[in-house]
């Protein structure tokens, strides 16, 4: 029997798997509009750096809290159910700043407190969804089902603040009703999703088997390797947070812009994960991965620097464009060398030090902001990124030499 695997026309073939990237789509668009709204907001209210780095902050303080408890619960519960909660939780928040605006009664403690709902409920969707993912397909799709949710996650990413910021435009109040909308047709369609995996063991939890992600990750280099080069790199490249600080003071193109903004990186990463989805990196994967993570630094630089609307958004999509590339080959490489029995745990860890890395990163990104400005904020976080990726690469030589997607154990074989 071939080894090659299906064509990237056999994920359309995989209901489960379309009904989870359109759920992906929805709740990813309500996600986005609603997350512009907050930034403008606060923005608006503080006019302060150091609050839009907050707003990173108190997103990232859940998925510190509750990581243990999250992978034990993924690995332990129907991983559909925690997906359907957390964006039903989702919706209450934007019911709630719905609410507020109005009444007239939005503050920047309102705001905060709608952020840690919103944190608490990402932190248990992100992983879940990570995990669920693998299951939807047959093992030889992995690789290009990545690709392929990315693709839905950047679609949202570029219409959800180009309409975010089109709708706020008219009416702030009208965001709320399309967030909540959005939300309600994710929830509908996680529900219609059967998963292929197995059932969720119900064994007692033990200390032992709720660390057992950890465990892991540190008797596996590559995948620490991996792990770690994203938070890293994420952390000093946030510069998303400071996006209404570029769109109002330094490009002025107002709400309107800031969409436009928030879009530019959905662009190059859509239209990268779309060829991935349909001609998959399946050599020298490391390398790789390491020359996508230095063009990331180099547009965070550029963008930093740039103070032409376009040139901006030029080195927005070449940056969404790398990390793109980057997001398949660490999610495919995490997947594929973790058991089913073992994602739930392993996917909470790796959203702890990579997918909160992003709401840290925009902590980092106003509090440098606020001590020496937006631009040397950004300009420093982008060398910095191409100062870890050339530290890994020493640091990780194994990772470097990773040829193909396989775990490390047969690549071993295969040498």
């Amino acid at each position: 029997m071939s080894d090659r695997a299906p064509s990237a026309a056999g994920l359309t073939q995989q209901r489960p798997f379309v009904l989870f990237w359109l759920a992906r789509l929805a709740s990813t668009m309500g996600y986005q509009m609603l997350a512009l709204t907050i930034g403008w907001q606060v923005y608006e209210i503080t006019n302060s750096a150091f609050d839009l780095g907050l707003v990173g902050l108190i997103q990232f303080v859940p998925a510190v809290i509750l990581t243990l408890l999250i992978g034990h619960a993924a690995d332990r519960y129907d991983r559909r159910l925690i997906v359907r909660a957390a964006h039903g939780v989702y919706a209450l928040a934007a019911i709630m700043i719905t609410a507020a605006l109005l009444a007239g009664a939005l503050s920047r403690n309102l705001l905060f407190a709608a952020v840690f709902i919103i944190g608490c409920a990402r932190a248990f969707e992100m992983p879940t969804a990570h995990a669920l993912a693998p299951t939807l397909v047959p093992s030889a799709l992995i690789s290009r089902a990545v690709a392929a949710w990315t693709s839905a996650n950047q679609t949202a990413v570029i219409c959800g603040p180009a309409l975010g910021g089109l709708v706020y435009a008219l009416s702030p109040v009208l965001i709320g009703v399309l967030c909540v909308i959005f939300f309600a047709c994710s929830i509908t369609l996680i529900t219609l999703v059967q998963s292929r995996g197995p059932a969720p063991t119900r064994d007692p939890p033990t200390f032992a088997s709720v660390l057992a992600g950890f465990h892991y990750i540190r008797t596996r280099r590559r995948l620490l390797g991996v792990i770690t080069l994203d938070l890293f790199v994420v952390i000093l490249g946030g510069a998303t947070a400071l996006l209404p600080i570029y769109a109002r003071d330094i490009l002025a193109v107002g709400p309107i812009g800031l969409g436009l903004l928030r879009s530019a990186p959905a662009v190059g990463a859509l239209i990268t994960s779309i060829v991935l989805a349909r001609y998959p990196v399946e050599r020298h994967i490391g390398r790789k991965m390491f020359v996508v993570v230095g063009l990331y630094g180099a547009a965070t630089i550029i963008f930093g620097f740039s103070t032409s609307f376009p040139v901006s958004l030029a080195a927005l999509a070449v940056l969404g464009a790398s990390d793109a590339v980057s997001i398949v080959i660490r999610f495919s490489l995490v997947q594929i060398e973790t058991p089913d029995e073992k994602r739930g745990r392993v996917s909470a860890i790796n959203y702890l030090f990579v997918g909160s890395s992003n709401t840290l990163g925009e902590f980092e990104s106003g509090l440098v902001a606020a001590w020496l400005g937006a631009v040397p904020s950004v300009v420093i976080g982008g060398l910095g990124s191409l100062l870890v990726a050339s530290t890994w690469m020493m640091l990780f030589p194994d990772l470097r030499r990773i040829d193909r997607y396989e775990p490390a154990d047969r690549e071993h074989v295969r040498a």
